[in-house]
C-alpha cells in the first residue's frame, strides 16, 4: 500500500542548499514525489520517485537502495536525479531503521526481511501499468549493492540488469574490529542486539576523498551517527558471508564500479563477483585512486566519468531491450 504525500512547503535544508524541493527539482528538469509504502509484515517504509520529464515513456525504470546509515533524502538522491535527465524513472526507499522509515535507527535485525521489504515495494511499481513493457534495474551503492545481489538471489528473473556502485560483498578488514573484540561482540549480541557500542572508524571520512564534501555530507539530518548496532554487524557480517559464498550463483546482466583506493568495500571482493558470477552480460570499471564514494565524495570530474559509464552501459541495455 502506498500513499503520496505532497512536497513540503516550509523552508528545508537540503544538500544543495535552502531551495525547497519542488523548486529545485523544476529546475533539474524532472518531477519528483514522496510517499509511504506499508509492507507486507506491516513496516512504515518512507520512499521516493524521480521522474523524467522530456522522455515518456521512461527508457526503463531504476530500483534503487541507499547504503548503511545513509537515507534516499540527502546526497544519494544526485544520482537519483540525474538518471531522470537522462530519461529513467527512479524510485527509492528507506530501508528498516533508516531515515524517514520505522524501525530502530541504524539497527537491521534481519537483512532477509529488508530484501522482501524492497522486492514488495518494487514489485508494486512493476504493477504500474506506465511501466509495463520496460526494462527495470535495479541500483545499489555499498549496502545496497549487497541488498541489490540478495534481491536477485531471491528473485533471480525479477529484473534486467544491476548497477552495483562498490557493493559490500564482504565487509573490509579495515573497519571490521579486530580479534578477539570481535568474537566477544558476537557473543553479546545474542542478549543485546541493538546496544550501539561497535567500535568502528568514521566510514564517512574514509568514504570521501573531497574535503569541501564532507561537511555537506555531515549535514544530512537523517544520518545514522552512532555506533554501528551489535544485531546490524551481526547481519551484515552473515549476509556478506553469504554472498562472497554465493557469488557463482549470481546469473543477471551487472555493471559492477568500484574505486581501487577504497577502505570501506573491498573492491578485489568486486573483481571476485566479476570472475565468479555465472552472468553472461558482466562488466567491472575499477577507478585508479578513486574512493567509496564514486557518486558524491570524488572530484566533480570524477563523478562525471561514473556517471557516464553507468549511463552508458543503461543505455545499451535498453537498446537490447527493444530489439
Amino acid at each position: 500500500m502506498e500513499r503520496e504525500n505532497p512536497m513540503p512547503r516550509e523552508t528545508e535544508v537540503h544538500f544543495w542548499g535552502n531551495i525547497p524541493e519542488d523548486e529545485y527539482y523544476k529546475q533539474q528538469g524532472i518531477k519528483a514525489s514522496r510517499s509511504s509504502y506499508t509492507s507486507p509484515r506491516g513496516l512504515s517504509l518512507f520512499t521516493r520517485s524521480w521522474l523524467p520529464i522530456s522522455t515518456d515513456p521512461p527508457l526503463g525504470v531504476m530500483c534503487m537502495v541507499h547504503g548503511y546509515g545513509n537515507d534516499i533524502s540527502w546526497t544519494f538522491q544526485s544520482t537519483a536525479i540525474f538518471l531522470a535527465q537522462m530519461g529513467f524513472a527512479c524510485f527509492g526507499l528507506d530501508i528498516e531503521g533508516h531515515g524517514k522509515s520505522q524501525g530502530l535507527k541504524g539497527y537491521v535485525p534481519n537483512v532477509d526481511l529488508v530484501v522482501q521489504d524492497c522486492l514488495s515495494f518494487f514489485d508494486s511499481i512493476k504493477n504500474d501499468t506506465k511501466f509495463h513493457g520496460l526494462p527495470f534495474f535495479l541500483y545499489g551503492e555499498s549496502m545496497g549493492g549487497a541488498l541489490c545481489l540478495l534481491i536477485h538471489l531471491a528473485n533471480p528473473k525479477g529484473f534486467d540488469g544491476a548497477v552495483l556502485v562498490a557493493p559490500m560483498c564482504k565487509i573490509s578488514d579495515n573497519i571490521k574490529p579486530r580479534w578477539p573484540i570481535s568474537d566477544i561482540l558476537l557473543l553479546v549480541a545474542k542478549f543485546l542486539p541493538t546496544l550501539a557500542i561497535v567500535p568502528a572508524a568514521s566510514i564517512l571520512h574514509k568514504s570521501i576523498k573531497v574535503e569541501r564534501k564532507v561537511p555537506i555530507a555531515e549535514m544530512n539530518p537523517l544520518r545514522y551517527r552512532g555506533k554501528p548496532r551489535l544485531g546490524t554487524v551481526v547481519e551484515l557480517l552473515r549476509v556478506t558471508d553469504y554472498l562472497s559464498q554465493n557469488l557463482r550463483n549470481v546469473t543477471i546482466p551487472f555493471i559492477v564500479l568500484h574505486g581501487s583506493m577504497d577502505v570501506v568495500t573491498d573492491p578485489k571482493v568486486s573483481e571476485s563477483l566479476y570472475e565468479e558470477a555465472n552472468s553472461e552480460d558482466k562488466t567491472i570499471k575499477i577507478y585508479d585512486g578513486m574512493v567509496h564514494s564514486l557518486l558524491f565524495g570524488e572530484t566533480d570530474e570524477n563523478v562525471e566519468i561514473v556517471r557516464q559509464d553507468i549511463i552508458s552501459w543503461l543505455n545499451d541495455r535498453c537498446k537490447q531491450n527493444c530489439q
